[in-house]
């Protein structure tokens, strides 16, 4: 059996691991942002009904077509567009609402329907 001393191995990867750590992104910033923007808006909550939110918001300047559904676990999901947000709903139901703000990352539902 080949005995090696550990430690300086060990000293080098604690090294390397420190140089490979990545520094916070712009994006990573926006994101932060758009989380804090959201806790601060009053958007349609989880488990509301399609009925409520239409009467607490008023009618979406979109409804998008409906996806998924084709298997049990696979239910379907509506969106519903507002003008600063988008609400999704798996059948009848609120799971999400997120602002409607263009980001890296972030499509606009209306180009991808």
């Amino acid at each position: 059996m080949i005995k090696f001393n550990s430690l300086p191995l060990l000293a080098a990867m604690a090294l390397g691991l420190g140089w490979a750590t990545p520094m916070p992104a712009h994006a990573d910033n926006l994101l932060v942002k758009r989380v804090q923007d959201e806790h601060g808006m009053n958007l349609p909550t989880r488990g509301m009904s399609m009925a409520q939110v239409e009467r607490q918001f008023g009618q979406p300047a979109r409804k998008l077509s409906p996806r998924g559904g084709g298997r049990p676990r696979q239910p379907v999901i509506n969106r519903w567009e507002y003008t600063n947000f988008i609400v999704y709903f798996e059948h009848e139901h609120v799971i999400h609402s997120v602002l409607n703000t263009p980001a890296g990352n972030n499509l606009n539902p209306s180009t991808t329907d």
